[in-house]
């Protein structure tokens, strides 16, 4: 059975969509089987992919109003390993339509729980808020994945964002787990980066990742491709990808970032170890 991740932060800016996409495209790599569930009304997760929301009927939206079954939402991409249900504008009022709803906070768990079977990773990339749409990534997940941006007002939204997840966990979900910090945009050339590196280790000891994610200008340019940054700059298809010849920072530290998400879930770099060893 796979397991649900969120990634959030009621912070805009701080790379959840760069981390939704290069994370799940290298664990692709590594031959596990990725969905990643986007639930931000921009749709970022899905064009980063190639993915045009506006063609698809099937989406989260459509799911969550009961016009469509969830598998058929489901988009292979042109990476193998890795799917995408896209997201829609239409979500930005989905609020609203449940706002007296019973059980509002279970609606997308009930969705998303029956695809366990079918991956090893399912990444939920939220909204920068912390709105009802994320309380429903929260409590449908089994743990959250937060990136921090090394800069000084990201750290402010930290304790209000860890107090919000403690009442999920407390009251709706209580198997709920950290998976982690994940330190995002790093520049080594500035004291700040590395004063927040310090403070954000220091708070948070283990479940801060060891890796952290450089500010990197191929980062950025990749989704205006429609692809994740290891193979937008690896010059080769999908399907004949290796890490080896990676050359780019940005995407080499998800690389090094799925590796560690593997060894902290007790699982093998490469899947194929794994069947192995069964």
């Amino acid at each position: 059975m796979g397991k649900i991740i969120s990634i959030v932060n009621q912070k805009g800016g701080v790379g959840k969509t760069t981390t939704a996409i290069n994370l799940s495209a290298s664990l692709a790599v590594l031959d596990y089987k990725i969905l990643i569930v986007d639930t931000d009304p921009q749709a970022n997760a899905g064009s980063g992919l190639g993915i045009d929301s506006k063609e698809q009927k099937d989406n989260i939206y459509s799911a969550l109003i009961g016009e469509s079954d969830i598998k058929d939402c489901i988009v292979s991409t042109q990476i193998p390993n890795l799917d995408v249900i896209p997201s829609h504008i239409d979500l930005a009022g989905f609020e609203l339509e449940i706002v007296n709803q019973v059980a509002r906070e279970y609606i997308l768990k009930d969705l998303v729980q029956p695809l366990k079977d079918d991956y090893d990773f399912i990444f939920i990339d939220c909204s920068p808020s912390l709105g009802l749409m994320v309380i429903n990534s929260i409590v449908a997940s089994d743990s959250v994945l937060i990136p921090v941006q090394c800069e000084y007002f990201a750290l402010e939204g930290i304790a209000k964002l860890k107090n919000t997840i403690d009442i999920i966990q407390k009251r709706l979900n209580p198997e709920l787990e950290s998976e982690g910090y994940i330190l995002t945009m790093y520049d080594g050339r500035t004291n700040l980066s590395k004063m927040v590196v310090e403070d954000v280790r220091k708070y948070f000891n283990e479940l801060c990742f060891e890796t952290i994610v450089p500010r990197n200008v191929k980062l950025a340019e990749a989704p205006s491709y429609g692809l994740p940054a290891l193979l937008m700059f690896s010059g080769e298809k999908a399907e004949e990808f290796d890490i080896k010849f990676l050359e780019n920072k940005g995407a080499i530290s998800y690389i090094d970032l799925a590796k560690e998400l593997l060894r902290r879930n007790n699982l093998p770099e490469f899947k194929a170890e794994l069947e192995n060893v069964e």
